[in-house]
């Protein structure tokens, strides 16, 4: 994913998303598909959307594993996210808690460099925040994105990625932004093998921007192959949002 891409998803999302009004927290914000029945529609407040016009999107589709309704991503040339408008109040529930399994590691990618940065797996998170407080640069280089696509970029864009570029707890900025920072949290070791994960996004938006984070914007899945055009697959289980204590990270 080019920082093209980088942009042109976070232009997506804040276009597409904006018409939707956020609602307050309800008792269980983020992602339930085991409740849900495999080859059955998506929740209907989730929307597929591409990183750039004229790319193919990623599959998306509910499938059966282990007697568990689960989320697969198939993605071959391709880039697109699964994503949802903000409804989390992280005072009150800054944990992310969630399950994936990724077959592997894509041939070529390196998460560090802008033309190969592509992962079979990632959670993202768009988040609002002060532009006043950013550099000259990138406030202007938010502004040249305005004024290119007509739409403002979210303030920062937070991601936990499957890399094996780094070791995971790693923190990987952009190659060409440093709004987009990815914190590694799988790697080679986990391939093929179902992980039970949970972070303190609050926490790890705070350490890796070094304040304390907005409103969340909005939030997703993405399965993307679009650079190294590789073919590549991953499996997501439900995505929860939990107070604090109840971190393990």
């Amino acid at each position: 994913m080019t920082i093209t891409h980088a942009l042109s998803l976070a232009l997506c999302a804040t276009l597409l998303l904006a018409p939707l009004s956020a609602p307050a927290q309800s008792g269980k914000p983020g992602l339930v598909v085991s409740e849900r029945k495999p080859g059955g529609a998506l929740p209907a407040d989730w929307k597929n959307l591409p990183v750039a016009e004229g790319k193919a999107r990623t599959e998306y589709q509910l499938v059966a594993d282990g007697g568990t309704t689960v989320l697969r991503a198939q993605a071959n040339s391709s880039a697109s996210a699964l994503m949802h408008a903000g409804n989390v109040d992280l005072s009150r529930t800054p944990v992310v808690a969630w399950r994936w399994k990724a077959d592997g590691a894509i041939p070529g990618a390196d998460n560090r460099d802008g033309a190969r940065e592509d992962a079979p797996a990632r959670l993202v998170f768009f988040f609002d925040g002060d532009t006043g407080k950013l550099s000259l640069g990138e406030r202007a280089a938010m502004q040249l994105a305005k004024t290119v696509a007509g739409e403002e970029l979210p303030y920062a864009t937070l991601m936990y990625v499957w890399s094996t570029s780094a070791a995971p707890g790693s923190v990987i900025p952009n190659p060409h932004t440093g709004r987009v920072q990815m914190i590694v949290v799988s790697g080679a070791d986990d391939a093929g093998k179902w992980q039970n994960l949970r972070r303190n996004l609050a926490r790890d938006y705070e350490r890796v921007f070094h304040e304390p984070p907005g409103p969340l914007k909005a939030y997703g899945i993405m399965t993307d192959t679009d650079n190294t055009h590789a073919a590549s697959r991953a499996w997501y289980g439900d995505i929860r949002f939990l107070p604090g204590n109840a971190a393990k990270d």
